[in-house]
């Protein structure tokens, strides 16, 4: 018995008579938030860097897998067999270069055959089909707006330099100072997302994640923050008692002690 069949093995009995009243009791829907928190915990292994890390959050990831294929094979709806042949048939379908006898020049015309493969797929199954299908509606929105950056630009709805990127920016951000100043709410809520959309953008042309920068910054306000938190104490003062002035000064000293462990 191979690895993975004797996770599938295990999983059916937690979910036979006698097995686990709790996996027995789980819906597709229970499952839902342990299938996202351990997508991201696998994503923050990667950013680790540890192997020991990212080896057990995929392991994490792959039960969640198992789990609803198992639910719905109790169900007869499907089961785990189905799924694996159903990704294998979509990856040789969608890789004619590899298992047919189209030819490609480089990764950008992989990338531009598979959705055009996957419009295809689309418009077979239910008309039409457009280049924005397939992402999901629950995609954390920078994200999305990168993916949907990307899929317009295979078709050639794009700007052509990073300047022209960063000029949009600009006006974007110019739109907001205008509409702040206007104290119109919906117009600052609109303009908003279009600052956020354009830096989005400007994220993609220079070869990053929106989502990945933002978050280290997320990652680095914590971990200054903090900072000040730990010092106060020890300079006789108390978070929420302590000047902004006092505050900034130990936000000054920890982001230098940062750029001065860089440089080492």
């Amino acid at each position: 018995m191979s690895a993975f069949d004797k996770l599938v093995d295990v999983m059916k009995k937690l979910h036979a008579p006698g097995g686990c009243p709790w996996d027995r009791e789980q819906t597709h829907v229970s499952l839902k938030p342990y299938l996202l928190e351990e997508t991201y915990e696998a994503l923050e292994a990667i950013d680790s860097g540890s192997d020991e890390k990212l080896q057990e959050e995929l392991g994490d990831v792959l039960m969640q897998v198992v789990f609803h294929a198992e639910i719905a094979d109790r169900e007869g709806r499907f089961t785990i067999d189905d799924v694996i042949g159903g990704i294998v048939e979509k990856l040789i379908r969608r890789h004619p270069h590899v298992f047919g006898d189209t030819t490609v020049d480089g990764s950008d015309q992989v990338i531009k055959n598979w959705e055009e493969i996957k419009r295809r797929e689309k418009r077979e199954k239910k008309g039409g089909g457009s280049v924005l299908d397939g992402l999901p509606k629950s995609l954390p929105a920078l994200i999305k707006a990168r993916r949907i950056q990307e899929k317009v630009s295979r078709v050639g709805f794009d700007w052509e330099r990073t300047e022209e990127v960063m000029l949009k920016v600009d006006e974007e951000l110019n739109e907001l100072k205008e509409a702040n100043l206007a104290q119109n709410k919906a117009a600052i809520e609109e303009e908003l997302g279009d600052l956020l959309f354009a830096i989005a953008n400007l994220a993609r042309f220079v070869s990053l994640c929106p989502e990945d920068a933002l978050r280290k910054t997320i990652d680095k306000f914590q971990r200054r923050f903090q900072y000040i938190e730990s010092e106060l104490p020890k300079r006789g003062m108390k978070l929420g008692e302590a000047s902004l002035e006092e505050m900034d000064k130990l936000w000054d000293e920890v982001k230098k002690e940062e750029r001065t462990g860089m440089d080492t």
